[in-house]
């Protein structure tokens, strides 16, 4: 059973992973944040939560952005995403179906709405990223902003992976499609928030403890220092102390990257 103080380190892992730069996606809080009514391009990455079906529901109707792509082949949580959408929704033939096609016909059965462009070809955060920078050079789709939503867990990694392949005065804003706390309800550990999709507890813990090696920038996490895959990441004493004590108690719930989605 895992203590208060253990939830609270978690809690801190996941506020720092799940980076939202405006409160809400509306015109008000871009222009507010960055002077912006609206942003080239919206971004939902397929590695999310069913819940990002929504967020992007949302961004479409509140017209944050001029073009609108969902990225995502068959990576690590592509096959839990197809069973999920599998029970839901069974006349969605999900087991043919990469993440980015997936959340489009849900998209398009739950809320009738469409996106501009679909990239079904990635495996990996990496790739999430070039071949969507490909996909909008293509289209000769030019952009200044840029709003990404991909899982909390994996947002902050997402962003520093972008921030790598595009020139400096390009606006990156992140908006992880949820933020949620674990705490203890009766003694056993569950969510703060209901959301849809959300993953099971355990799950989002190893999700968490499997993005502090790969945001630090050392020999063996992927920033410069590393393999040089994401900018480098600061990563503030706060959440440093938290990772290292949750380690140290549980090493076991680390994840390991898995070399059969690397390119």
């Amino acid at each position: 059973m895992l203590s208060q103080s253990d939830i609270e380190a978690f809690n801190i892992l996941g506020e720092f992973c799940g980076q939202r730069d405006i409160p809400e996606l509306t015109a008000t809080s871009l222009q507010q944040n960055y002077g912006i009514s609206q942003s080239d391009v919206f971004v939902l990455f397929g590695g999310s939560i069913l819940y990002g079906v929504d967020v992007l529901a949302k961004a479409i109707q509140n017209k944050i952005a001029k073009k609108y792509i969902i990225v995502g082949g068959f990576g690590h949580t592509t096959a839990t995403l197809q069973q999920t959408v599998a029970k839901q929704y069974p006349d969605i033939a999900t087991s043919q179906m990469q993440e980015a096609d997936i959340f489009a016909a849900l998209l398009k059965k739950r809320f009738n709405l469409q996106v501009d462009y679909l990239e079904t070809e990635s495996t990996n955060c990496g790739n999430n990223i070039t071949y969507m920078l490909d996909l909008l050079k293509n289209e000769q789709v030019n952009f200044q902003s840029i709003i990404l939503a991909q899982d909390a867990t994996m947002q902050k990694r997402m962003s520093a992976c972008l921030k790598k392949y595009v020139v400096a005065d390009v606006q990156i804003i992140n908006f992880a499609t949820y933020q949620n706390q674990l705490i203890i309800k009766n003694q056993k550990v569950s969510f703060a928030k209901e959301i849809p999709g959300m993953w099971a507890p355990e799950r989002y813990m190893k999700l968490l403890m499997g993005e502090i090696p790969r945001l630090t920038d050392d020999v063996n996490g992927y920033g410069p220092r590393g393999k040089n895959y994401i900018s480098h990441v600061n990563i503030p004493k706060k959440v440093q102390d938290a990772y290292l004590f949750l380690n140290d108690k549980y090493p076991e719930i680390n994840r390991p990257s898995n070399n059969l989605y690397s390119s």
